[in-house]
């Protein structure tokens, strides 16, 4: 499969800087896993050399740590934006299914990168940075599948979806979700849109809400 082409554009600036190394190690760590993955390449890849990473990240990990958090975060704001732009459950859930499909191989590859690397978020580190951005990271999750939940709890309320274990359901759901990003690959023999269209109903069909009929072909 052909390298996926990541734009960065060097800026000059502390901040953007960091951005780049960001966007560098989520390219490397989704291409080749983690472990793989050479803090020298990083470096190569933003035109810096390896010690001048130091001053944006305390090591590999903790930008690894930093990957997941904007990750999370950015799944967050779509969770927030959507859910509180539709009145009717039904109709922000489902919003809410094929909002998420919708990214860019950027986005893609660190979806990959969290769904692969989220174990490590339950290991404590020794060094301050680290564990700042391990303990953000994890409570990030938490709030997320706390949002999620809930909304699902509200979707019981109304009848939208049959009672169940919010908790269990949540689970079920994003479990589901993030499967997609072990094997699915930019590029590749299938489009976000084709496994937006396979997925999406069943997501609907796990909570018990019925997709909607397809349209009759017109004779």
């Amino acid at each position: 499969m052909p390298r996926a082409t990541v734009k960065r554009t060097v800026g000059t600036s502390s901040r953007s800087k960091r951005e780049d190394i960001l966007a560098a190690a989520a390219d490397h760590f989704g291409r080749q896993g983690y472990e793989d993955t050479k803090w020298a390449d990083i470096a190569a890849d933003v035109g810096v050399g390896s010690t001048a990473l130091y001053h944006y990240f305390e090591s590999k990990l903790h930008c690894l740590f930093e990957i997941m958090l904007d990750t999370l975060s950015s799944f967050r704001t779509v969770f927030d934006d959507v859910t509180h732009s539709h009145e009717r459950f039904e109709d922000g859930f489902v919003a809410l299914l094929h909002a998420n499909f919708e990214l860019n191989e950027a986005e893609v590859a660190r979806c990959r990168v969290l769904v692969a690397e989220q174990g490590r978020l339950s290991q404590p580190r020794a060094t301050e940075r680290e564990e700042e951005a391990r303990q953000r990271a994890r409570s990030r999750v938490r709030e997320l599948e706390t949002a999620w939940s809930n909304y699902l709890s509200r979707g019981m309320a109304t009848g939208a979806i049959p009672e169940a274990d919010p908790q269990l359901l949540t689970r079920a759901v994003l479990g589901f979700y993030n499967s997609v990003w072990h094997w699915y690959r930019p590029r590749g023999s299938l489009s976000l849109s084709d496994v937006d269209e396979f997925f999406v109903p069943r997501m609907l069909m796990i909570v018990g809400l019925a997709p909607a009929p397809a349209p009759r072909a017109v004779s």
